[in-house]
């Protein structure tokens, strides 16, 4: 049995192949500790959290320069045997040439995808017109193109997000943005049975990413039913651990008690999984 660790090809190749069929799970973690702890528990592939990176440097959402965002994909990438998708944000860039030197750096760090969104960050204008939103995408791909395309591309259609849920607006987006060379679609914010059945229904055969970011009816089981491909959970998984983590401080500043940290992990248990 071979103790080689898998390439950046190799990763690149086995995260292609998970996007032909079926339905995966795709977690965000949100620094080294927790992507190897994810990986110890079988997922085959994670992506990463602009919310839950930030948070953890004391930073909202967004708040993140470029260059920071790019050290920190080389980690789990580094630290990891499976493919790391990226939430690479907007891209960092406004104009295409801005935005496919982005991807090229981004491509350079190892991850086996990235995504870009379709919002400005400007409240008054949330979202790219479309035009100019499908150039964006065409950019990245041309710039995934350059560097070899085994990295694949994922569209996000971020209208529910930005108050603007229309379903229809959505699903024109996410066609066009796979018409413009986005090899998965995202649309986060998308709720119901039917809001997510439309979706897949309407960009088919690309596959769907869905997110499900806090508690929801609908399971892993459901939503392979549905033809989604992959499902991500954003800045859940780093939510629930600050909410751990505030519940005991809180406790300790405001009542003197240390009661929570009954429910606290084993120090055993993780030296235990960090020394391999």
């Amino acid at each position: 049995m071979s103790d080689r660790r898998p390439s950046i090809a190799d990763k690149r190749r086995s995260f292609q192949k998970l996007h032909e069929s079926g339905c995966f799970a795709i977690p965000n973690p949100w620094d080294i500790g927790s992507a190897c702890f994810l990986q110890s528990l079988g997922f085959k592939a994670l992506a990463t959290t602009s919310s839950g990176f930030a948070w953890s440097q004391g930073h909202a959402d967004g708040g993140m320069s470029r260059d920071r965002v790019l050290a920190h994909l080389e980690s789990p990438v580094a630290a990891t045997d499976v493919p790391v998708n990226a939430d690479f944000e907007s891209g960092f860039a406004h104009d295409a040439s801005g935005l496919a030197e982005s991807v090229r750096l981004a491509v350079a760090t190892g991850v086996a995808g990235l995504s870009i969104e379709d919002s400005t960050g400007d409240t008054s204008r949330p979202l790219y017109d479309l035009n100019t939103a499908v150039e964006r995408i065409r950019a990245a791909r041309r710039a995934i193109d350059q560097t070899g395309g085994d990295t694949m591309l994922v569209g996000r259609a971020e209208c529910f997000l930005t108050d603007r849920p229309d379903l229809a607006e959505t699903i024109n987006r996410l066609k066009a943005y796979g018409s413009a060379g986005a090899d998965c679609l995202y649309a986060p914010g998308l709720r119901t049975r039917d809001e997510i059945a439309a979706v897949v229904a309407g960009v088919a055969p690309k596959p769907v990413n869905v997110l499900i970011g806090s508690a929801h009816v609908l399971s892993m089981k459901d939503l392979e039913a549905l033809g989604v491909r992959r499902v991500s959970v954003g800045g859940a998984l780093a939510r629930s651990a600050w909410s751990g983590f505030m519940r005991a401080a809180r406790s300790i500043a405001e009542q003197g008690s240390f009661d929570e940290f009954s429910s606290a992990a084993s120090g055993k248990e993780l030296n235990a999984l960090f020394r391999g």
